[in-house]
């Protein structure tokens, strides 16, 4: 299967030197790390690592988003990024694997991981192969096009989660957690996420507060439990929570939240927000 850009073009360039121009001005912005990072080599198995990022168009929340790149850059590449994402159309199955083929950006294409997205299916009870799920879901394409820029020496393992559910997510982080462990691969999981939607930016600073103290707190249970209670209209907690566990799990056992900013702070427009952070489990 080859996945074709669904989003090029609206919410990043389809130009390829003005993709990695607008990249280099998210890595610079004030919201932003402030500089752009040298790719460093990582030749190990347990990747330090894994994050916590946001999906939006470039121009709102690239920047945050440069914070955990960067991380991820200075500590080099693994052999396979995992990336968790949400579900925006309705289409696939609880938990949709995309498990053969590549994906194509403007900067060239990316191969699937097979085994290990293979592996991570039958190691579920939920999980199944499903591409359509994947056809039109921005929230893993905004992801590559960072990783491209640094080096296209890398796998994936795209998964949307149409179920977000605290058991959906447990079950998720046990296969990822028990297929490195047969595979013996690095790895990195990327948790696709924005925060709280189109609040003013005073109740979305309040409500994005409580779960990002539960994050860092790497308190995945109370995480969905105030995400329910609050409604608060975090559209990937599900990604978040299996990061969280599957951290855990690999002795990870800290977070750091990095950069937190809302679409009122690009726009000026305080009135309706969506929130956005980048954070690191290591």
């Amino acid at each position: 299967m080859i996945r074709k850009p669904a989003v090029a073009g609206s919410f990043y360039p389809d130009n390829s030197e003005l993709l990695k121009k607008t990249i280099e001005d998210c890595f610079k912005h004030k919201f932003g790390v402030g500089f752009i990072p040298e790719l460093q080599n990582f030749d190990g198995i347990d990747y330090p690592i894994n994050v916590m990022v946001p999906h939006a168009g470039f121009r709102y929340s690239g920047p945050v988003a440069s914070h955990s790149y960067c991380q991820i850059v200075q500590n080099g590449f693994p052999e396979v990024f995992i990336i968790l994402s949400p579900n925006h159309t309705g289409y696939g199955s609880e938990i949709s694997v995309f498990n053969e083929g590549e994906w194509i950006t403007p900067l060239g294409s990316i191969e699937i991981d097979e085994e290990f997205a293979n592996s991570i299916i039958s190691c579920s009870d939920v999980a199944s192969a499903d591409f359509d799920a994947h056809l039109f879901e921005h929230s893993i394409e905004v992801q590559l096009p960072f990783l491209q820029y640094f080096s296209n020496d890398f796998t994936v393992v795209p998964i949307v989660m149409g179920s977000q559910s605290f058991s959906a997510s447990s079950d998720l982080a046990k296969a990822i957690f028990d297929s490195a462990e047969k595979l013996n691969k690095s790895y990195c999981v990327i948790a696709s996420t924005d925060l709280s939607h189109f609040n003013n930016q005073e109740k979305a600073n309040t409500v994005d507060g409580f779960v990002l103290e539960d994050i860092e707190n790497m308190n995945e249970f109370k995480l969905y439990e105030e995400v329910i209670q609050y409604n608060i209209t975090m559209c990937g907690y599900g990604p978040v929570m299996t990061t969280i566990a599957l951290s855990k799990m690999c002795d990870k056992h800290n977070c750091e939240i990095l950069q937190y900013k809302t679409s009122g702070d690009v726009t000026g427009d305080l009135t309706s927000v969506v929130g956005y952070a980048s954070g690191i489990f290591k």
